[in-house]
């Protein structure tokens, strides 16, 4: 039997999958209105997976149902997550349901004051600088009278942790 790979404008999904990811989105407490978008979700994964070079799943259905069960996951995450951060903000009188966007901003705002609370006081201190101040490595070198190579050691540490912590907190 050969496989194909779909082309422009085909489905990757035959119509039976995509009642069962669907159903599986539904059953994993993904509301109606998203339904959609966790079905393309999973339509994506399934063409960027053939666009990487990989073998076509054996049983595509199987496949996109484990794939469609880990984005109702997600979506519960994300759901929580929003909750947890609306409750700071809102503790804070931060929190405004009615300026489209702001949510969001708020949250990469509050995420990235904890980061940068969370740094040692060394790697802080460049961040602010070169973030904050947009002073260069040199200007930072100079008003803090270290070498510029540890200026640069400690962004760069400082710039992987933030990462680290924007992704755990799933920001990015």
């Amino acid at each position: 039997m050969t496989r194909t790979t779909p082309g422009p404008g085909d489905d990757p999904l035959d119509p039976s999958q995509v009642r069962r990811v669907c159903a599986v989105l539904a059953l994993g407490g993904v509301p109606q209105a998203d339904l959609q978008d966790g079905l393309q979700q999973v339509r994506l994964r399934l063409l960027e997976r053939g666009a990487g070079g990989d073998e076509p799943p054996r049983d595509v259905g199987a496949w996109a149902a484990v794939v469609a069960s880990r984005i109702a996951a997600d979506w519960h995450r994300a759901r929580h997550r929003l909750e947890r951060t609306a409750a700071r903000l809102g503790r804070l009188g931060l929190w405004n349901e009615q300026v489209p966007g702001e949510q969001e901003a708020r949250l990469l705002a509050l995420t990235v004051a904890e980061g940068l609370d969370a740094l040692p006081p060394a790697q802080r201190q460049v961040m602010v600088l070169r973030f904050y101040a947009d002073l260069t490595v040199p200007q930072m070198a100079v008003e803090l009278g270290i070498p510029e190579g540890t200026v640069k050691s400690r962004l760069h540490a400082a710039a992987k942790a933030m990462r680290a912590r924007l992704r755990v907190d799933e920001v990015v």
